[in-house]
Parts: C-alpha cells; structure tokens; sequence
C-alpha cells in the first residue's frame, strides 16, 4: 500500500454520524437499507449500505458511526447517497459498522 502524507489524510472528511432512520431499500439487488444520518452543522444526509446480516433497522437507531462526508452524492439503487457509512468485513464477508462507543456530537470530525 502506498504511503499518504497528513496532508493527504486531511483532505478525506471523516465525521461522526448518528443514525436516525432506517429502512430496508427496496429497490436494491442485495439486501440493503436506506439510512438517514444526523452529521450535525452539516445537516441530515442519506445513504444506502449493505449491512443487513448483522443489523435490524431498529437495532441501528442512535448508533454513532463512522462516515465519510466529501465523496460527491453517488445514486445507489435507486437512493441518492450523501454519505459513506464505514465498515469491515467479518470474516464471513458481512460488513461490521465502525461506530463510536462513547458519546460525541454528530458532525464531529475525526482528528
């Protein structure tokens, strides 16, 4: 993997989300949701992700996770993604969200 200057890492705009809606996205080919995700100063956002082994909608609400804010608005099956909720894979291939344990404000920039 090529080395990034710090410069390089400031560029990418991560920030804490809190996920305040979720909903299963119909049109997707694989199984997805469609989640709204309060980013503070920089107002409510939605995104499309696959995450539906290890979470309900329900289970999801409040969650704060980790999000990328400055990838422009991409549509994904059929919903107009305004952010990328972070994850990794387990190793059964199923996303595992990046999210915060202790409380911080929605909008929070990673530092």
């Amino acid at each position: 993997m090529n080395e990034i200057s710090w410069d390089d890492f400031l560029q990418v705009d991560l920030r804490v989300g809190t996920i305040v809606g979720a909903a299963p996205n119909v049109q997707a080919r694989k199984p997805a949701y469609v989640l709204t995700v309060d980013m503070g100063e920089l107002g409510v956002k939605t995104a499309s992700a696959q995450i539906t082994h290890h979470y309900s909608p329900d289970s999801l609400l409040g969650k704060r996770v980790l999000c990328v804010c400055n990838f422009p608005p991409k549509r994904v099956a059929g919903v107009r993604s305004e952010v990328l909720v972070t994850g990794a894979y387990d190793e059964a291939g199923n996303v595992v969200l990046a999210e915060f344990t202790l409380p911080l404000s929605s909008g929070s920039r990673l530092v």
